[in-house]
């Protein structure tokens, strides 16, 4: 297919643009791609046309009526539409069949790994030393830090909350408190401080806690993957990174790169705080350990 500005990008765009050349076996082949669009991307014309049940030649006689030079150039674009996430591929079930695809015959570990790599490399220069700063000057000054987050984001919210209260923090994670979240959240304050951990722009399931933050003077911290325009306020602050582009493996280890950074920044400006809480911390889990034996 010849690429131009006003080139379809899903398969319903083609259908909508060839609808009047179509045949009767090109809406059945065309039944079948849109019922099981993922199935479709990887079968060649033979296996396609005999679940459509029409002559084994008509997917390929389809593919050249909706502008491709043969099959395996329009299964070529079935597969870019489902590495980008395009119209009928963008579900979570298409994202995993992409980095499948994505990983070919070089197998998986090794294109999961190229993709974390490529993501830390891009945190290099999408985060600076300074909005690190801005994070850990805010939970130092904290009187209590309340941590939640959304999708992935739950378990790196907890892991924060337990991190910090071993460095000697009133930390709380609201994703734990469960039936005492309303109770904890109604004691917010101008001092305290709501750290946020948001994936795939899932930040707004969480905008009645950044509404009351605002409305009680409280600070929020949002670490996202995607830029959560109506949380930008004097008093919030945001870190927002991409974990990955479409079709590769979205990382967990970027934001929790990010978050680590967050707390070792906190330990070099806080007086010697967390080293003094995380030694004591040592001494009463090997003191509980020589009792419990």
């Amino acid at each position: 297919m010849t690429e131009n500005p006003n080139s379809p990008t899903d398969l319903a765009q083609l259908i909508t643009q060839h609808f009047g050349k179509l045949t009767d076996a090109d809406t059945r082949l065309l039944k079948v791609f849109t019922s099981d669009p993922i199935r479709s991307a990887f079968e060649n014309s033979t296996e396609v046309s005999a679940r459509a049940g029409v002559h084994p030649a008509s997917a390929v006689r389809l593919a050249r009526r909706l502008g491709f030079a043969g099959y395996p150039e329009f299964r070529t674009f079935l597969q870019t539409c489902l590495m980008e996430g395009q119209g009928e591929f963008a579900e979570p079930t298409a994202r995993i069949a992409a980095r499948i695809a994505r990983a070919g015959d070089g197998g998986l570990l090794s294109s999961l790994i190229a993709s974390e790599m490529s993501a830390l490399e891009h945190l290099r220069d999408a985060v600076t030393d300074a909005q690190i700063r801005l994070f850990s000057e805010a939970l130092l000054n904290a009187r209590r830090i309340f941590t939640i987050g959304t999708s992935h984001g739950t378990a790196l919210a907890k892991l924060i909350s337990m991190r910090l209260r071993r460095s000697g923090y009133d930390a709380i994670d609201l994703g734990n408190a469960e039936q005492q979240q309303v109770e904890w959240i109604y004691t917010l304050e101008s001092r305290d401080v709501l750290f946020l951990t948001c994936f795939r722009g899932t930040a707004n399931k969480l905008r009645h806690l950044t509404d009351l933050a605002a409305e009680r003077g409280a600070t929020c911290l949002i670490l996202c993957d995607v830029e959560e325009n109506h949380l930008k306020t004097e008093q919030n602050l945001q870190i927002c990174v991409s974990r990955g582009g479409a079709g590769e493996s979205q990382s967990l280890v970027v934001p929790m790169t990010i978050a680590n950074t967050i707390i070792l920044d906190l330990a070099s400006i806080d007086a010697g705080r967390t080293m003094r809480s995380l030694n004591a911390f040592k001494r009463l889990r090997e003191g509980l350990n020589r009792v419990i034996k």
